[in-house]
C-alpha cells in the first residue's frame, strides 16, 4: 500500500528541471576551442619550418595580441628570412592569411643565443652537410658537430644517423660525448631533442640530436655556500689572538734565554752554606781525633 501511494505522488508532483548538463555542454565547447586553437598554431609552425627550410630555423612562437596575431621567428640567419627589402616576409603574411584565416598576422624575426646548444639548428646544419657532401664523410660531420656542441659548454649530447649509411644496409650510428640523461623527468623535460630527415639518393636518412643544457640543474648536484660575512666579521679578531699569542710566546724566549741577576740576598745565603759546610767538616774532624785517643788510652 504504501509503494503504490508513493507512486500515485511522484505521478502527480510535477518533475523539476535540472541545468547542470548545460554547464557541461558549455565546458565541452570551451575545451574544444582550445583544442582547435592549438591545433591551428600547430599547423602554422609546421607550414613555417616547411617554407623557411635551410635557414637555420630553431622554433616559432605565436602570441595574440588585441591588434592580431604574433609570430616570432627564431633562427641563426634571420636575415635569410627577412629578404631583400621584406619580400619573404611580404609572401609568409599572405599565405597564412589565405590559408589559416589570420586576420592581421605580424611576423618577427630573432636571433637565437648560441645556435650549438639547439638541437633544431644543429640538426639542420648535419642535414645540409649530407646533402653537400654525401654519406662518405658522414663521420667526419657528426664528430665535427658533437666536438662543437661540447665546446659550446652542453653537459652531453647525442646525434643517432640511422639510414643506408655508408653502405646499402640500413644501420643505425651513434655519436656521444659527455652526461647525458635517459631516464626520468630530466630526461623527458630537460634534455633537448630534435628530429630531421635528409633526402639522398640512396634514400632517406633520420637524424636525432639530444643536448642536455648547461643550466640544466641535476638533483644531485651540492652547492656548498660559504658565509663571507661572519668571516669577515670574525677574521680581524682572530688576527688580533694570534698576534697576542705569538708576543707571548716570543716573550716567554726570550726570558729562557737571558740569564737571571742574582740579589743580595741569593748571594749571602750561598755564602752562609759554604760557611756552614766547613764548620761541619771541622766538627766531624775533631770528634774523629777524641774517639782515636779514647781507643788508645783504653
Amino acid at each position: 500500500m504504501f509503494l503504490l501511494k508513493l507512486k500515485s505522488i511522484m505521478r502527480k508532483s510535477p518533475r523539476k528541471k535540472v541545468r547542470v548538463f548545460k554547464g557541461r555542454v558549455k565546458l565541452k565547447m570551451i575545451e574544444r576551442q582550445f583544442v582547435s586553437q592549438k591545433i591551428k598554431e600547430f599547423e602554422i609552425q609546421q607550414y613555417v619550418k616547411e617554407e623557411l627550410r635551410g635557414v637555420g630555423l630553431s622554433h616559432v612562437k605565436i602570441q595574440r595580441t588585441p591588434l592580431g596575431e604574433k609570430i616570432i621567428v627564431f633562427s641563426s640567419k634571420p636575415g635569410l628570412i627577412i629578404g631583400k627589402k621584406g619580400q619573404n616576409i611580404k609572401k609568409l603574411t599572405q599565405v597564412l592569411k589565405k590559408k589559416f584565416g589570420l586576420e592581421n598576422p605580424q611576423i618577427e624575426t630573432a636571433e637565437v643565443d648560441n645556435k650549438y646548444l639547439d638541437p633544431e639548428v644543429a640538426a639542420e646544419e648535419i642535414v645540409s652537410a649530407l646533402e653537400k657532401y654525401g654519406t662518405q664523410r658522414f663521420k667526419a660531420i657528426g664528430h665535427k658537430m658533437m666536438e662543437n656542441i661540447m665546446d659550446a659548454g652542453a653537459k652531453g649530447v647525442e646525434i643517432t644517423i640511422a639510414g643506408k649509411v655508408p653502405s646499402a644496409r640500413a644501420k643505425c650510428w651513434r655519436f656521444h660525448a659527455g652526461y647525458l640523461k635517459k631516464c626520468g623527468d630530466l630526461a623527458i623535460e630537460g634534455v633537448k631533442r630534435a628530429y630531421m630527415q635528409a633526402k639522398l639518393k640512396a634514400g632517406t636518412i633520420g637524424i636525432k640530436v639530444s643536448i642536455m643544457p648547461p643550466d640544466l640543474v641535476l638533483p644531485d648536484e651540492i652547492a656548498i655556500k660559504e658565509e663571507k660575512e661572519e668571516q669577515e666579521e670574525k677574521a680581524p679578531e682572530v688576527k688580533d689572538k694570534v698576534v697576542e699569542e705569538k708576543n707571548n710566546e716570543k716573550k716567554e724566549k726570550a726570558e729562557k734565554k737571558t740569564p737571571r741577576k742574582r740579589t743580595a740576598k741569593t748571594v749571602e745565603s750561598s755564602e752562609d752554606k759554604k760557611d756552614n759546610k766547613k764548620d761541619d767538616k771541622k766538627h766531624r774532624k775533631s770528634t774523629k781525633k777524641k774517639n782515636n785517643s779514647e781507643e788508645t788510652e783504653e
